[in-house]
């Protein structure tokens, strides 16, 4: 079976570190994989030996000939769109059903618009084969705001790479609190940074990462010890130097770097996005979105109380080791596309 992803997004992110995940394990699934990708992200999949074809951004438009036509050319059984949200993906979508049975994973819920553009996207989402989403609030938008037959809705939990090798807290004589992702409102770096201000003991901090509110942050954070080292390649490296996890995001269905800390064994710290709270529980400490005062709080429990930290941080590992991987989430992918290719709703059960 052939599988055509396409990648229509302006920017690195979970959703395209999702879609190599999905690539780098289509064989093992029985799939032959290839992309369509924007022009923006080609770069960061350049490395992978798939076919690839680049097409211009169609996101926000209204239609998407470039990415039709290249999709043509891979002659797919089944495509997968990445829905960075709901809507604005929707030229995509709809070039992707001109060629063949398709399916949406939805990475973010958000604005399903509302009169006729609702109407027009509810009809694009009825269409597909089958809709994923990480979270159970992402299958809940889709059914009940754009009418997706709930037996062709499925939840798939994000999952990761788990290092054998999990470099855990940093050590530092301070300890250092690491936050990672682009520089925008939906990551709530200026409530860390809020909360960060409210600290009376030792810290440090990096976040690390690129985006349209970088000038902005890196203001708000002035006389704090914030370190900003813009873009990260590589993330791992870049946890294997912190002591401390935050997400502090606004919205999220299943944050893939908070993932990825915990299978490096470091204590995490999330905003109550997603699926967090759901399937994490007594793994992460999780507070309230947007609530600087909670956040400061859980920071400062765990800055003051090593020990504490270091059993959070193996929990952490414990847990990614267990119910985490990538590949349990591929597989549960593949069999849901296995489904749209028969025509069937599918399953992601294991």
């Amino acid at each position: 079976m052939r599988v055509s992803f396409v990648a229509d997004s302006s920017g690195w992110g979970g959703a395209e570190v999702w879609l190599t995940h999905h690539l780098r394990r289509a064989a093992a699934n029985g799939w032959t994989a290839s992309l369509v990708c924007a022009e923006p992200v080609a770069a960061g999949f350049a490395h992978l030996d798939v076919e690839r074809t680049v097409v211009p951004l169609t996101r926000h438009t209204a239609a998407a000939p470039h990415t039709r036509a290249a999709l043509a050319a891979q002659r797919p059984d089944v495509v997968v769109v990445d829905l960075v949200d709901p809507a604005s993906n929707a030229a995509a979508v709809a070039a992707a059903q001109q060629v063949a049975p398709t399916a949406g994973v939805l990475h973010l819920v958000g604005d399903t618009r509302g009169g006729e553009e609702r109407a027009v996207l509810s009809a694009l989402y009825r269409r597909m084969g089958a809709v994923i989403s990480p979270s159970e609030e992402g299958r809940a938008q889709v059914v009940t705001d754009l009418g997706v037959d709930p037996a062709r809705a499925h939840v798939v939990p994000n999952g990761v790479d788990v290092p054998p090798d999990p470099a855990g807290p940093a050590g530092n004589a301070v300890p250092r609190i690491g936050a990672l992702g682009r520089l925008t409102a939906q990551k709530g770096f200026d409530v860390l940074l809020a909360a960060l201000r409210r600290l009376d003991v030792p810290f440090e901090a990096v976040i690390g990462g690129a985006g349209r509110d970088g000038e902005a942050l890196r203001a708000a954070a002035d006389g704090l010890p914030v370190a900003f080292p813009g873009w990260v390649d590589d993330s791992r490296a870049f946890l294997a130097g912190v002591d401390l996890f935050v997400v502090s995001s606004r919205v999220e269905a299943g944050p893939l770097v908070l993932l990825e800390a915990m299978a490096e064994g470091l204590p995490c710290v999330s905003t109550d996005v997603g699926r967090v709270r759901h399937a994490l529980r007594e793994d992460v400490v999780v507070v309230p979105v947007e609530d600087a005062g909670a956040l400061a709080a859980a920071l400062r429990g765990l800055l003051t109380d090593p020990a504490r930290r270091a059993a959070l941080g193996a929990r952490a590992r414990a847990r990614a080791e267990r119910d985490l991987g990538a590949d349990l989430m591929a597989e549960r992918t593949f069999r849901v596309l296995s489904g749209v290719a028969d025509g069937e709703p599918g399953t992601a059960a294991p």
